[in-house]
Order: C-alpha cells, then structure tokens, then sequence
C-alpha cells in the first residue's frame, strides 16, 4: 500500500459523508467497537494469508510463493471472512449493510479494481501490505470522477492519486501480525527445515529461536507431520524436549507455563503460543524443575 496518502476529505460537509459515517458506525457497532475492530481485523488477515500459503503441508513459507489464482482466492477468502467478522448478509454484490449493497475490495498491492457493477455504489476497501505487516480498512463510494480514466481488459478501473482522498479510513497504516518467517534470516530459516526428522526440525526451531513467542502453526509447519503436538514433548529421551534439555533449554506453554514464565522474565504468550529460555543459573534451573521442567546439569558449569 501507498505509504503516503491525501489527507482525508471525509467530514461533515462533503457529499459521501452521511453514508460513509452510518456505514463506518454499523461496522465499528459489529465488531464489538473500535478496540475489538483494531484487534480482530489484522489477525483475520493474518489467517486468510496463511490458509492459503498453507506451509504445513506445502513448505511454502511467503505470499511471493502462491500462485495467481491462490492470491486471488485470498481476496475472496478475506470477503467470506470479513462478513462471517461482523454477521453480514451476502447481498446483490459482496455484501449489504444499513440497506445499501456494498462491494467488498481487497488488494495486496497499492490499489483496488473496481468492477462496474460497483461503480456508485459504496465499497469497504482492505489492504494487507505484507513487506510491512500493515493492514488497512476504509470505505468510499466509487463515483467515476474518484477512479481512473484507464481500465483493464474487464473494465475495471482503479482509484485514482485523487481518489484515495475519498476514502474514509476505519484503520490506516494498522500493525498486524508479521509473517513469522519473513521476520527471521535466511540462514536461520534453512538452518531449522534442514533437519531430517520432525523432532530434529523442531529442536532446531526452539533452540534457533528463544525468549521469543512461537504460534501453534509455526510448530506444525516445522513438525510437517499430522501428530505435529507430539513433537514438542518428552519421548522417552528422544523427544524435542528431551534434546533441548541436555544443553539446558526448556520449551514452556502459554497454557500452563505461564508462573514459570512470569519468574523467568519472558514476554507473554497466548494459550496457543510455545517459547524457550536456556536456563544459565542454578535458581532458574530450580524454578525450572520446581515446575516439572527437568534440564541436565552437565552443562552448566556455576560460578
């Protein structure tokens, strides 16, 4: 998405602003208010992304890896997603909402394709950058003289520089969860899918990444097998966990680790969420194993 945008020319005052201001209250209204809109939203695309990239069974790891008609099933995924968020009815075109057919646009790029059925007729516009982890909600109603004058072989025209100024911004430049794996190194990435075997792969993951949240899907990914839970508990010494705990790493769980990483100063993490620490003194050893989480002492050496 552009990351310089026209001031907003939605106020009281210009013509689209009655319309765009009910349609802008309902959806707010239907999201449980702002608070829950601004936290909803980015991670429903998050999701829609990630179905689709779909790495567990794929190994595909970024959005640059679909192809063309995987994205643009995502846009679609997003429509069904969006009106599931907010209990809308399917309507003439994507949607209705306070009597009005509303077309549902989503782009990965810098702009929407506006088809001509749309044309009049109010839209909600989203956008996911994926290099940024930005994510962007807003409303206009496409009247000809805010699209371009060009138009693709289906006759769809896109907003124009002027355009974006009619936009009436729900979230704008919103932060929502990066692609895990565009966060890390190369190297570190091929470091942990080089291994031969689910437990090896995953050992590889926590001790490559600690003190940092790891989401369940990240887990599956990298397990690449159907019992992917299995891989992160102790198995008669084979276990990720057993591997881990003879250099003195602990994987924990937001679900029930949570005391244990309070004492350890790690960040939170959700009920779904896994991270690890190397323990390096002997009271994190014991606040460690007071908890269940028995590491081998061989390797550390106290002062």
């Amino acid at each position: 998405m552009k990351q310089k945008l026209p001031p907003d020319l939605i106020c009281p005052g210009h013509p689209d602003h009655p319309l765009l201001s009910s349609l802008a209250q309902d959806i707010t209204t239907r999201a449980g208010g702002m608070f829950e809109l601004a936290d909803r939203f980015p991670a429903m695309l998050r999701n829609c992304i990630d179905d689709v990239i779909l790495t567990a069974k794929t190994g595909r790891r970024a959005y640059e890896d679909l192809e063309k008609t995987e994205k643009t099933y995502i846009g679609t995924r997003v429509e069904i997603e969006l009106r599931a968020m907010l209990r809308l009815p399917k309507g003439r075109l994507d949607t209705e909402i306070l009597g009005h057919d509303v077309d549902i646009k989503h782009t990965m790029g810098s702009n929407w394709m506006i088809p001509t059925e749309a044309v009049d007729q109010p839209c909600i516009l989203v956008a996911a950058d994926e290099p940024r982890a930005r994510c962007y909600l807003g409303l206009i109603v496409a009247r000809q003289a805010y699209l371009t004058a060009g138009q693709n072989k289906d006759a769809k025209r896109s907003v124009s520089a002027e355009g974006f100024g009619h936009i009436l911004w729900l979230l704008c430049d919103q932060p929502y969860p990066a692609n895990f794996w565009r966060l890390l190194p190369e190297a570190t990435v091929a470091r942990i899918f080089s291994g031969d075997s689910g437990n090896a792969r995953m050992a590889s993951l926590f001790k490559e990444i600690q003190r940092q949240p790891i989401p369940r899907d990240v887990v599956e990914a990298v397990a690449a097998q159907k019992d992917f839970m299995r891989r992160i508990r102790s198995d008669g010494g084979h276990g990720t966990r057993d591997l881990l705990a003879k250099t003195g790493i602990v994987i924990l769980e937001g679900r029930k680790d949570a005391q244990l990483m309070r004492a350890l100063n790690l960040p939170h993490c959700s009920g779904s969420e896994f991270i690890s620490t190397q323990l390096n003194t002997t009271e994190e050893m014991r606040l460690a194993s007071s908890a269940g989480h028995a590491v081998s002492e061989d390797f550390f050496d106290p002062e």
